[in-house]
């Protein structure tokens, strides 16, 4: 299969944000964890080098026209420069097999310093990468970095349930965590903006699944608020994604001053597109379970039907992608099926329905 766009990705992106008509609407299913297996390699391929990682990115935009590439600073990335330990599977995502902290107060102990590119072996792949896609293919696709948002960076560092805990038995100290990685991550982020490279931040243990609005608005938004005001110093865009049910969080949450919002499956698009719609773009939200890894071909295309339906015309643009993160063994037809229903959709315009 084959790439068959009438336009380039920033052809599209830069017409469709302009209101002009495009040939479809623009589409960015979250591919990161399953990407080389579209060209017969392992997950592990592309961690392997910033050339591997590169080459991943441009022959999925051959093959599938993704409207944005994607490099992995990852959830762990903060963690990782500080000490944490990650597994390296072959073919699914790393995860923590030791964290760096055992009690919070050897924090303390950290030096931010370690995350700085010249002692941050993961920030130089993200950098690397980066320069070889904008060298290569930057004239046609644009390319972002993905990493946590703080509470997720607090929990690469020190367990997730004992940071819940901490928080309320603890509540100076578990502020101090999430101090210390506002700062490692504006460090992070600010490195990558004055690339010209946008940013997208993943922040799901901040999950309405998880945290109450009122404990986003202590624990989460005026960290994330830093970060984005710190990002955008560079003229770069600054996109957002919450998993799980995010419906109390969402007024919050465009208050961080994100310029996109990615929402998961568990958030009907409607709501969505009323409350965020007429600030900025909306992303999302084919079931990345249900719907792309156990569904059918059917499903993914009656899946993007309706939610062309439910948001074509949302105010500031409506880009269509999945709730989050594909699994690894996604079978790859479906998102071939995924790309073709949306290029079934034809020419459109922003804020329009067909």
């Amino acid at each position: 299969m084959q790439n068959i766009d009438q336009m380039t990705s920033n052809e599209r992106m830069e017409a469709y944000f302009k209101g002009e008509e495009v040939d479809r609407l623009p589409a960015m299913p979250m591919i990161g964890t399953m990407a080389p297996r579209f060209i017969g390699e392992q997950t592990r391929f592309k961690r392997l080098s910033p050339e591997n990682n590169a080459y991943v990115q441009e022959k999925t935009y051959e093959l599938l026209g993704l409207d944005g590439l994607d490099v992995e600073y990852g959830l762990h990335g903060i963690g990782q420069a500080f000490g944490t330990e990650l597994s390296d599977p072959e073919n699914t995502a790393p995860h923590i097999v030791r964290h760096r902290l055992t009690s919070l107060e050897q924090m303390r102990e950290l030096d931010l310093e370690l995350v700085r590119r010249v002692n941050n072996p993961l920030l130089d792949y993200c950098c690397r990468s980066c320069e070889i896609l904008q060298d290569h293919v930057g004239d046609i696709v644009g390319s972002s970095v993905s990493l946590s948002g703080p509470m997720t960076a607090a929990t690469s560092l020190y367990p997730t349930d004992k940071f819940l805990v901490a928080r309320r038995k603890q509540p100076e100290l578990a502020h101090e965590l999430l101090r210390l990685c506002t700062d490692a991550l504006i460090i992070v982020t600010e490195e990558i903006a004055k690339m010209g490279i946008d940013v997208f931040l993943c922040d799901p243990v901040a999950s309405g699944d998880i945290i109450s609005l009122k404990e986003y608005r202590e624990w989460v938004l005026p960290y994330t608020q830093e970060i984005v005001e710190s990002t955008h110093k560079h003229g770069v865009a600054v996109g957002y994604h919450i998993c799980g049910d995010t419906n109390k969080l969402t007024e919050a949450m465009l208050e961080t001053g994100v310029d996109m919002l990615s929402v998961d499956a568990k958030v009907p698009l409607t709501r969505a597109k009323e409350i965020a719609g007429p600030i900025m773009p909306v992303i999302g939200n084919v079931d990345p379970i249900d719907t792309m890894m156990l569904g059918t071909a059917e499903d993914v295309r009656a899946e993007i039907g309706r939610n062309i339906a439910d948001c074509e015309d949302s105010p500031c643009g409506y880009i269509i992608g999945t709730g989050c993160d594909l699994p690894a063994n996604t079978p790859l037809e479906q998102v071939y099926t995924f790309m073709d229903a949306v290029r079934e959709y034809g020419p459109v315009r922003l804020g329009q329905k067909k």
